[in-house]
C-alpha cells in the first residue's frame, strides 16, 4: 500500500491550503504564525530511545543525560545489550528508565519496514515496546516517517489551541477532539504543526516537541 507523507515545506503549504479550504478557521492561523518548521528527523532506534530517555524530565535534564549516553557509546542496540544496568544507573537512567530501554532492545523493530506500514500499524508496533504510549508514537510517524495524516489528539498544546480555533467552552477529550476532526483528514498533520505553532504564539513560548 502506498503512505503520504509530507517531504517538503512546498508539501506542506500545500497540505495547508487544502486544510484551509476545509477548516477556513486556520486561515488566521496561517496568517499569523506562516509555515511551521517540518522539523523531520532520521528515526530509527536512537530516536525512540532519545525519547524515552527525555521522558518526565526538562528539556535541560534530557540533554545532559543523552550526551551521557553518548559520550559512553550506549545509544546502540548491541551497547545496550551488552551494559549492566549498574553502567546504565550511572550515565543517568533510572530503573525505570532501563526497563524501557531494553524493551526497545528485546523487540528488535525493523525501521525500515516501519516507512511502508499504515499509521495504525506503526502505532501497533511501537506501542508493543514498554515505555512507549500512543503519543511517542505519533511524534515518530509525524517527525521521523513524515506522515501526512497524523493529530496528536492528546497533546496538552493540540488540545488548547484547538479549544480556542474551534471556540469551544472547554478543552476538548483526546476522543471528542478526534471526533471533531475527523474532516480535517488527509491534511492532520499540517494542522498539528499549525496548532503546535498557534499554541506557541498564545503562550509566546516553543510548543512543537523536541
Amino acid at each position: 500500500m502506498s503512505v503520504n507523507t509530507i517531504e517538503n515545506t512546498q508539501a506542506l503549504d500545500e497540505h495547508i491550503t487544502a486544510l484551509i479550504a476545509i477548516e477556513p478557521k486556520f486561515a488566521s492561523v496561517y496568517r499569523q504564525v506562516g509555515t511551521p518548521s517540518l522539523r523531520h528527523n532520521a528515526g530509527g532506534f536512537e530516536q525512540l530511545m532519545r525519547a524515552m530517555v527525555g521522558q518526565q524530565l526538562s528539556v535541560a535534564a534530557a540533554a545532559s543525560i543523552w550526551q551521557r549516553l553518548i559520550d559512553a557509546g550506549l545509544t546502540t542496540p548491541q551497547a545496550i545489550d551488552k551494559a549492566t544496568d549498574e553502567t546504565l544507573r550511572i550515565q543517568g537512567l533510572s530503573k525505570q528508565k532501563t526497563r524501557y530501554v531494553r524493551s526497545l532492545v528485546e523487540h528488535n523493530i525493523d525501521f525500515k519496514a516501519l516507512a511502508m506500514m499504515p499509521d495504525e500499524s506503526v502505532i501497533k508496533t511501537l506501542t508493543a515496546v514498554t515505555g512507549i504510549g500512543r503519543w511517542t508514537a505519533e511524534m515518530y510517524l509525524l517527525f521521523s516517517l513524515k506522515r501526512a495524516d497524523i493529530l496528536a489528539a492528546d497533546d496538552l498544546a493540540i488540545k488548547v489551541a484547538a479549544m480556542e480555533i474551534l471556540e469551544l467552552s472547554e478543552r476538548p477529550t483526546p476522543k471528542q477532539l478526534t471526533n471533531l476532526t475527523q474532516d480535517w483528514a488527509p491534511h492532520r498533520s499540517a494542522a498539528s504543526l499549525l496548532l503546535w505553532s498557534y499554541y506557541g504564539l498564545l503562550r509566546n513560548k516553543t510548543a512543537i516537541p523536541l
